[in-house]
């Protein structure tokens, strides 16, 4: 993701004014990061609280900002503030209870079936070892979607990733490395899902594709997408569990 190049603030405290003014001057980028979040959030997540979130996430770019390291302030608050956005919505529980068991029951159930057959699941007998019916199982697939899309999207970003390599203070660097083995893993792991789920993951998250467009290209419907999309999720999930 680009950002327009504004100038970069000093990092002597800032005033009052100083303050108002770089709110008022990043505005857009913290309005530009947090619609792009909140397209791949359900509707019961508010914009207002996505754009608080994302203010303090540019409150504290300021602070730690240190132009020697070498990249922009565009780029460290850009990082920052869809780092405070994701922690907001995270921390907020906005998944229901009932999906986040069901997804836990997805993943236990793909990992069974795999551990006993050798190969990848097929969708009918991760419905079968759920005991659910193929629709019902496709209902909670699209609910898995929705519910697990941040986080995934947190490990995938590239931003995600050079947000490693730019400290500040009050980073643990122990917490880097445990955010890059996991990085590490989750790509590892998106690698190795079958053909059609890994395409559809590449779409959706390097091309940001919608639903819609990737339905097109799949030659499938967007709702079938969103239960690729899910069962690709819980199948990760899986992994990493195992």
């Amino acid at each position: 993701m680009s950002y327009t190049t504004t100038s970069t603030p000093s990092g002597a405290a800032a005033s009052e004014a100083d303050t108002e003014t770089l709110l008022l001057r990043h505005a857009p980028l913290v309005k530009k990061i947090a619609l792009h979040i909140q397209a791949r959030l359900p509707d019961s997540v508010q914009f207002d609280d996505l754009m608080q979130a994302g203010m303090i996430g540019l409150l504290q770019a300021s602070k730690s900002f240190d132009a020697s390291k070498g990249a922009s302030f565009e780029t460290f608050a850009g990082i920052r503030i869809r780092g405070a956005i994701i922690d907001e919505v995270r921390t907020s529980d906005w998944t229901p209870r009932s999906v986040s068991q069901n997804i836990r029951e997805m993943a236990s159930a793909i990992r069974n079936v795999e551990m006993r057959t050798g190969r990848k699941a097929r969708e009918t007998e991760v419905a079968e070892e759920m005991s659910l019916s193929l629709e019902e199982y496709q209902k909670i697939a699209r609910e898995a979607s929705t519910a697990r899309v941040l986080s995934c999207e947190e490990m995938l970003d590239d931003e995600g990733r050079a947000y490693l390599d730019i400290p500040s203070p009050e980073d643990d660097p122990s917490i880097h490395l445990q955010k890059m083995d996991r990085q590490r893993l989750v790509a590892e792991k998106i690698r190795e899902l079958p053909e059609r789920e890994k395409l559809m993951m590449s779409l959706y998250y390097e091309q940001e594709l919608n639903l819609k467009e990737i339905g097109a290209i799949l030659g499938v419907s967007e709702s079938r997408v969103s239960q690729i999309h899910g069962q690709a999720l819980a199948r990760i999930r899986a992994q990493l569990e195992e």
